[in-house]
């Protein structure tokens, strides 16, 4: 069993080749013992903080009362199933997610990345590879918190520190979007470049570089992404390129 890490210490500790303020606590959400035992002593032997829950309503629970830095989390679940789990911590945060399940469909990966999973695995895995996934979206989640710079594009601003989309109205007030991670990701990367075209396969090696993501993943990420610039008066921004993929092109 994982730890009760209700009372989360705050450490100074050396992980992934960097100082943080606390162990990561990861969230296994899982109900069949055999495995969440594994994932728990694989987490636990790298240095991580864990607790279990083995149904849907508890994994909410957990979550709630814990913050953890990252959620595994199974799709067949008892009481609410890992796709309903996933949209309802959608509604009220970015926390990361991988799913992890049995289900190997392409379509399966296509709703759950849809969503906002920001990783995959399938059963059966190797133990060891569902940290390394672990380590890579935490790493990623740490390389965006050290940017410093606001990123403005024609109406839009992205405030890397503050994980942040705005758009900045005619009176120059900020309107924050609602965004899920790989969608903030996939802005920020293509925002340091404006103007280049990105092919869909360096966006899935940047942004989802642990996941073995297929190409129209990308195209539904940002086909919502760029209605939400749309929505919010953000305008055209994303462009698709025919044959190759997609770039930023700041309306004038």
């Amino acid at each position: 069993m994982g730890h009760d890490n209700s009372q989360r210490p705050n450490l100074a500790v050396h992980f992934n080749g960097t100082t943080v303020a606390h162990v990561p606590l990861i969230l296994i959400v899982e109900d069949e013992p055999d495995i969440a035992d594994v994932l728990d002593s694989y987490l636990r032997r790298d240095g991580f903080q864990t607790q279990r829950a083995s149904d849907g309503d508890r994994a909410l629970q957990l979550h709630q009362q814990l913050k953890p830095d990252l959620v595994l989390l199974d799709i067949r679940l008892p009481a609410l199933s890992g796709m309903e789990v996933l949209r309802e911590i959608r509604k009220v945060g970015d926390t990361p997610i991988i799913m992890v399940t049995a289900l190997a469909d392409d379509m399966d990966k296509l709703v759950a990345l849809h969503v906002g999973a920001d990783d995959y695995v399938v059963k059966p895995f190797n133990p060891s590879e569902v940290v390394a996934r672990v380590k890579a979206v935490l790493r990623r989640l740490h390389a965006v918190s050290r940017q410093t710079r606001p990123t403005r594009i024609g109406r839009i601003q992205i405030d890397h520190d503050a994980h942040l989309v705005s758009v900045i109205d005619d009176a120059g007030q900020e309107h924050p979007l609602t965004l899920t991670r790989t969608e903030f990701r996939l802005l920020a990367y293509m925002g340091r470049n404006p103007k280049r075209c990105f092919a869909r396969q360096d966006l899935i090696h940047a942004c989802l570089p642990e996941s073995d993501a297929l190409e129209r993943v990308i195209d539904s990420h940002l086909s919502k992404l760029r209605h939400k610039l749309q929505q919010a008066g953000g305008g055209s921004l994303i462009e698709s390129v025919r044959g190759v993929g997609y770039r930023l092109w700041p309306e004038s």
